[in-house]
């Protein structure tokens, strides 16, 4: 189908989907650790813990909610139904989480892990069908990487109003009473959330639609294929690249994110400036992500996301030597290292169905949103281990809710902000340098592969249909 036919309404309304998905998983990277300590009551190193084991479970789930997905039939598609049906469970379950309960430690703890486990799950259950909606707006690759940018130059908006808002909101509506000032911020933000969900699902299409024999053949032995589709995941040795990749890039964030309050709080005495160094670096993404969807109109996707993840080592370094009263030059740095993660961004999310594609011409049927519930449980599990680490660092750093910092623990929160994504984007490109589904191999059909020296030129697994 023709790249033209892809309106920017359309994409503007796809992207509100990771809009109201940003404003879930914006508030829980940058704040939920801040919360579990400061507000909930729960040490650092069992809120480290709790992100962990939560977020390991979650990522058991996307692999049942890819499948489930994958072999849903309606007449709104496979993908959209789900964002219909889970935008409410979504909005209700996260203010659930930022409630804090009259009980023990012990007792907000187990609540902590209920609430977070089940906010996450319903997480999966919208955000997995979303992404996968993504690969079947259209089959172009060039147009794939447009709807991609704006999708996620849309997410940055929602971590935008998240990182401007919940702390000015936390205030004006707790007066004083910071645990339900928490819970009325993320009740107003979770119906913004809802009514975004409910405007990407009545916005977008799905166009690219499953064979007739491929849709009879999943009806039969579910559970078996359900595996057969997991474990064919990691026989696609272009999608584990990006897995990969993806794993380490989320470690980054949510280690920076996680660490950002500690940051400008401790390190800089700004606490005032925390809102500021949250919302100015998501606007810059915005700004990276839009860039992106020029850019991949004169540039291989492989040679930009390379060049991005430069960039990204290249400013965090930066951080590293500043002094305490250089707080305004580390926000340009914050803003600038952002600015270039978010041309990566989109790219990677792009490239997800272009394995997919590249799958299918060895034989495979396409299952989109099997690719992209594995690509999530990846994100996810990177999520918690930067997210565990930081709490962990945290912890061995010393650090004392509420209190004055030791030098040790300044330092420490530095290297956790600075250092850590520095190393992670290095092994980022060390994974990376196995893609090879560049423009030029994708354009001439992937017609060689240089690993098995044969591609198979069967009949791909799906067709495009006009709307």
């Amino acid at each position: 189908m023709p790249a033209s036919s892809i309106s920017i309404r359309e994409k503007i309304g796809y992207g509100l989907g990771d809009t109201a998905s940003n404003i879930v998983f914006q508030v829980v990277i940058n704040f939920l650790l801040v919360f579990y300590t400061d507000v909930f009551g729960i040490s650092a190193a069992a809120a480290g813990t709790l992100l962990l084991v939560v977020r390991i479970f979650d990522g058991i789930t996307d692999p049942l909610v890819g499948g489930m997905a994958d072999r849903t039939r309606s007449r709104w598609g496979r993908y959209r139904p789900y964002l219909l049906l889970m935008a409410l469970p979504y909005a209700g379950l996260a203010v659930l989480a930022f409630t804090t309960p009259d009980l023990s430690e012990n007792g907000k703890l187990v609540y902590a892990y209920i609430t977070y486990t089940l906010l996450m799950t319903v997480y999966t259950a919208i955000n997995i069908p979303y992404s996968a909606l993504g690969g079947v707006i259209t089959e172009d690759t060039t147009e794939r990487a447009s709807i991609q940018s704006y999708r996620f130059a849309m997410a940055m908006v929602g971590g935008a109003l998240v990182s401007a808002l919940t702390l000015p909101l936390v205030n004006l509506l707790g007066q004083g009473d910071k645990a339900f000032g928490y819970q009325m911020a993320m009740a107003v933000m979770a119906a913004i959330a809802a009514l975004c969900f409910f405007i990407c699902f009545w916005s977008t299409r799905e166009r690219v639609q499953p064979e007739a024999e491929v849709a009879a053949a999943e009806k039969q032995n579910v559970a078996v294929n359900f595996a057969a589709d997991f474990i064919n995941l990691f026989r696609n040795s272009q999608w584990a690249v990006i897995a990969a990749a993806t794993f380490f890039l989320l470690v980054l964030v949510a280690m920076r994110g996680a660490v950002t309050p500690f940051y400008v709080t401790y390190y800089f005495q700004s606490e005032s400036l925390v809102s500021m160094f949250v919302t100015l670096p998501m606007l810059a993404g915005v700004a990276g992500a839009v860039c992106t969807n020029f850019l991949t109109k004169h540039f291989c996707k492989a040679r930009l996301f390379n060049w991005s993840m430069i960039g990204v080592i290249v400013t965090h370094a930066a951080l590293l030597p500043l002094g305490r009263d250089q707080v305004y030059l580390a926000l340009v740095l914050a803003m600038a290292a952002n600015f270039v993660h978010m041309i990566a961004i989109p790219l990677i999310f792009s490239m997800v169905p272009d394995t997919v594609d590249w799958f299918a011409q060895k034989g495979h049927p396409k299952k989109m949103a099997m690719a992209y519930s594995g690509h999530l449980m990846a994100l996810k599990l990177g999520l918690a281990f930067g997210g565990a680490s930081a709490g962990w660092l945290l912890g061995y750093f010393d650090y004392v809710p509420n209190a004055e910092q030791s030098e040790r623990t300044l330092n420490g929160i530095v290297l956790i902000y600075a250092a850590g994504p520095v190393i992670c984007t290095l092994i980022t490109m060390a994974v990376f340098r196995y893609y090879r589904l560049t423009n030029a191999y994708i354009a001439e059909g992937m017609a060689e592969d240089d690993v098995s020296g044969e591609v198979s030129h069967r009949k791909p697994a799906t067709q495009t249909v006009s709307n």
